[in-house]
């Protein structure tokens, strides 16, 4: 959980309608994903070689440990870092971006393994790929991208996505989060609630109603720091798995 009492001031997105080897295949997969055109036997060869990495490191590193980490609700730090290294937390994001550079398919077989593994972990990866640095990626300044996509990405930094909240989870509409328009800064207040990611992320994408009359057409995207005076982390919530 995270709050935003009044006094908080940030700037928002535009509204727009572990080792050598495993970095070894990543560079390939993302050479051969990016020769165009590129044929079905190479796309396969590739994808056969993603899947297989990513369950050799499930099997080396995320198996031994995935028991004592939901037993601890333990945030897998050293993991997240071999991820990182693996090119996992930017699958889809240009390589200019600091992402890895490859395709829907490679994503989805990522993500298969590594959740088969430890399903925290998958949602940690998913969190960073899909809520966090897609957004960034679509609908953000090249200025924004540089400061905010390009670490995620490449796993130097974590992200997460603030939008359930207490009273009403993830019905978006009904957001109670606002944000006003102070002067040239907004004005953040609300509360959310079971945010993965939340006590490690270096950033938060939030979503806060910035005009009421227009329902879920009201609601706007903002960049939120961690450590952001106002910008405060409750305890964490003792779920049923996916700790």
């Amino acid at each position: 959980n995270f709050s935003f009492p009044a006094l908080m001031k940030l700037a928002q997105l535009p509204r727009r309608t572990a080792s050598r080897l495993p970095r070894a295949a990543a560079s390939l997969a993302r050479r051969a994903l990016s020769t165009q055109p590129a044929s079905d036997d190479v796309e396969e060869s590739v994808h056969d070689m993603l899947r297989q990495t990513c369950r050799d490191f499930v099997e080396a590193q995320i198996k031994p440990v995935a028991g004592e980490l939901d037993q601890t609700h333990r945030y897998p730090a050293e993991l997240v870092a071999q991820m990182a290294d693996l090119g996992l937390m930017g699958v889809m994001v240009p390589e200019e971006q600091g992402g890895t550079g490859m395709d829907c398919l490679a994503y989805a077989i990522a993500m298969e393994e590594i959740s088969a593994g430890c399903a925290s972990c998958g949602v940690i990866m998913s969190v960073n790929n899909s809520l966090y640095c897609d957004p960034v990626m679509r609908y953000g300044t090249a200025d924004q991208q540089e400061k905010w996509l390009k670490p995620y990405a490449s796993g130097q930094k974590l992200g997460c996505f603030g939008l359930s909240e207490p009273g009403n989870g993830s019905d978006a509409a009904a957001a109670s989060t606002t944000a006003t328009l102070d002067g040239d800064e907004w004005v953040l207040e609300g509360t959310k609630a079971w945010i993965t990611n939340a006590h490690d992320a270096d950033a938060a994408i939030v979503i806060a109603t910035t005009d009421k009359s227009l329902k879920h057409k009201g609601l706007s995207a903002f960049l939120v720091e961690a450590g952001t005076p106002g910008f405060s982390l409750g305890k964490k919530e003792d779920k049923l798995g996916i700790r």
